[in-house]
């Protein structure tokens, strides 16, 4: 059995202050055995993981390949550990845009990652004209194959799909289309990975919202959600919560 994650990804959201929603969460959620994970700025990853204190798992955006050195402005793996992460978000399609990231530069943060003793939860999504024409799979299947070392287990690695026309724009994809995509994962790690493809969880991101979770989550190979904006607020994350332990 794969055990259901929600994860929220504050993006380049959150001060201090903001931590009264993990507070939130916490207060309104009994325990379960669904994990839930929350990935904020790094000026906050220490902070948010004391509030936390183990309840739910905190992570990094993103993090260098290297474990230290001359990279101003960049933070390592064993950084976030020691701050108190568990978790890194890699290859998101704002970092493979905005900072030109590549296949082989995912799979060298996810390298350092492991290394670390950090979960990697590894994104993957096509562009919006690349869905229209009809090359989703190939792109998919591309990212998967460059962006995946070796070794990985499904203790280790998460993969996210997260079609990029649909992040913070309220469109998503169709059912179809979304348990399309995640069959294809699951038989393309099966196929790299045998037993331990079977394991690793595949979460879906890209405007999900309490609204549309339920749906969402009863689709074919869904483990659970990579969230954005919705994640910034105790009152929505914890419905979209809700729904993936009810699903």
């Amino acid at each position: 059995m794969r055990r259901k994650l929600a994860a929220g990804n504050w993006k380049m959201n959150g001060l201090k202050a903001d931590l009264r929603e993990v507070a939130a969460l916490l207060t309104d959620r009994p325990a379960s055995g669904c994990e839930v994970l929350l990935c904020p700025p790094a000026t906050l990853v220490a902070a948010m993981a004391m509030t936390a204190a183990g309840r739910i798992a905190v992570g990094g955006q993103d993090c260098h390949a290297a474990q230290s050195g001359a990279h101003t402005g960049d933070i390592s793996a064993q950084m976030l550990k020691d701050a108190g992460a568990s978790h890194v978000i890699l290859g998101h399609s704002e970092r493979r845009a905005d900072h030109g990231e590549t296949d082989a530069v995912v799979r060298a943060k996810t390298e350092a990652a492991l290394a670390a003793g950090l979960v990697a939860v590894i994104c993957l999504g096509e562009t919006e004209t690349q869905r229209d024409a009809g090359e989703t799979l190939a792109v998919i299947g591309a990212q998967l194959e460059g962006s995946l070392p070796e070794g990985l287990t499904g203790a280790t690695c998460v993969i996210a799909y997260e079609p990029v026309w649909a992040i913070g724009t309220g469109r998503i994809p169709s059912l179809d289309q979304i348990a399309e995509v995640h069959d294809f994962l699951r038989d393309r790690l099966v196929a790299r990975f045998g037993a331990e493809g079977a394991t690793m969880r595949l979460l879906y991101g890209g405007s999900v919202k309490p609204s549309n979770a339920s749906e969402i989550f009863a689709t074919s190979n869904v483990d659970g959600a990579l969230v954005g904006g919705a994640s910034l607020k105790a009152a929505d994350f914890g419905a979209i919560v809700a729904a993936l332990e009810a699903a």
